[in-house]
């Protein structure tokens, strides 16, 4: 067995099965639930967190390329898997081979697809595809409605590509007022006008993340719209499946019962006493102001553990929280421990998590530096190991 730092994330499968199902009871008779697992599930592990969600009924994942993909399907050899960033030159043999569905958008996306195709010799509409229409987040789709009639136009009963759905991406589904969902959805629904002139009925609409399950308008809106073009609606959940929302999400009942499925955990390697007015780590920002025990973890920008915590951060060191003292520096980070006179080495240290009737959250990094949940989780690097617990 290879020998390891201490310091480790574990990923817990009854709080990921948790808040699983809590989503998928959300949804109910009104929608399916596609799993987001990109970006290694936001940080948590692909390879881990899927299966894990395959068995408890998901059906489809969503990722973020080709790459992706093909690693999940080696352990999800039955699911739907979507390639929700498109498809680039080279890439559609292997959504091909490995039965992906891509979002596309692109003319060339079709180019690429029809062209392997002929390659291998496939029947009219043997390739499923999802269609992105841009209603006014301006990253991805088709963003007018005669560029989508242009590429309806190749749809014909003779080509490969199957328009299997419809989807699009709200900008801000959290935010109630101003309501700039509202009118997404009303684009999409002039989008699914045009594309149900060409003939084309997809089995699939979706639209909306984490926030549009909470949300009840949104998603009885888009469930009204999916039934309008007898289509099945799908919500496409990401960063709730591990255990947050969106800070503006209501917080009703079933908002509270989402359980953090991450804990990032290191050790005390090192510990030392230094004297009034000595400093600590990089450029001599942290100076004790006292007789000060310091404790030193393995653990740093490197990994994940933003710089930006220096000397503004904390970790839970026997059931208490301690300030981080000075830079954190590529592998090592710096903790004052001077009120907690017993820490020995060895003791676990925790970075997200609880001890005791402490508890840290990405919530709590990432208002510390200015920035989302989001980037906290996806940002551990893939040298801190995952471990799967109960």
């Amino acid at each position: 067995m290879m020998p390891t730092r201490p310091v480790w994330a574990e990923i817990s499968r009854s709080r990921l099965l948790a808040n699983w199902n809590l989503l998928r009871n959300a949804a109910a008779d009104k929608a399916n639930v596609l799993a987001v697992v990109k970006a290694n599930a936001y940080g948590h592990g692909i390879l881990d967190c899927a299966p894990i969600l395959a068995g408890a009924g998901a059906e489809w994942f969503g990722v973020t390329c080709v790459a992706e993909a093909i690693a999940l399907r080696q352990v999800c050899p039955q699911s739907r898997i979507l390639v929700m960033s498109g498809l680039w030159e080279g890439e559609a043999e292997a959504i091909i081979e490995h039965r992906l569905t891509p979002q596309i958008w692109e003319p060339f996306h079709f180019n690429l697809l029809e062209a392997a195709a002929r390659r291998r010799g496939l029947n009219a509409g043997s390739i499923p595809v999802h269609l992105e229409i841009d209603t006014g987040m301006s990253r991805q789709g088709v963003r007018s409605l005669d560029g989508l009639k242009t590429l309806l136009g190749r749809c014909g009963a003779e080509s490969p590509v199957s328009i299997e759905g419809v989807m699009t991406h709200f900008s801000a589904p959290e935010v109630i007022e101003p309501d700039e969902t509202q009118a997404q959805i009303a684009r999409l629904a002039a989008a699914l006008d045009v594309i149900a002139e060409h003939g084309i009925r997809p089995a699939w609409i979706h639209a909306g993340n984490s926030a549009t399950l909470f949300v009840p308008w949104h998603l009885l809106t888009l469930k009204e719209l999916a039934e309008k073009y007898s289509a099945r609606l799908m919500l496409r959940p990401g960063l709730a499946l591990y255990g947050y929302l969106p800070r503006f999400v209501p917080c009703t009942h079933e908002v509270a019962a989402l359980q953090p499925v991450l804990a990032w955990k290191a050790r005390v390697v090192s510990l030392r006493t230094i004297d009034a007015d000595e400093s600590a780590g990089y450029n001599m920002t942290f100076r004790a102001r006292r007789r000060t025990r310091l404790a030193l973890i393995p653990v740093g920008y490197a990994d994940g553990f933003n710089r930006l915590l220096s000397n503004r951060g904390h970790a839970l060191v026997r059931g208490k929280r301690v300030p981080i003292a000075g830079r954190v520096s590529m592998d090592q980070t710096i903790l004052d421990v001077t009120d907690l006179p017993d820490v020995e080495m060895g003791d676990e240290v925790v970075l997200i998590g609880e001890q005791g009737e402490e508890r840290i959250t990405a919530y709590d990094l990432a208002d510390a530096i200015g920035t989302i949940p989001y980037e906290i989780t996806c940002a551990i690097h893939a040298r801190v190991p995952r471990r799967l617990v109960d």
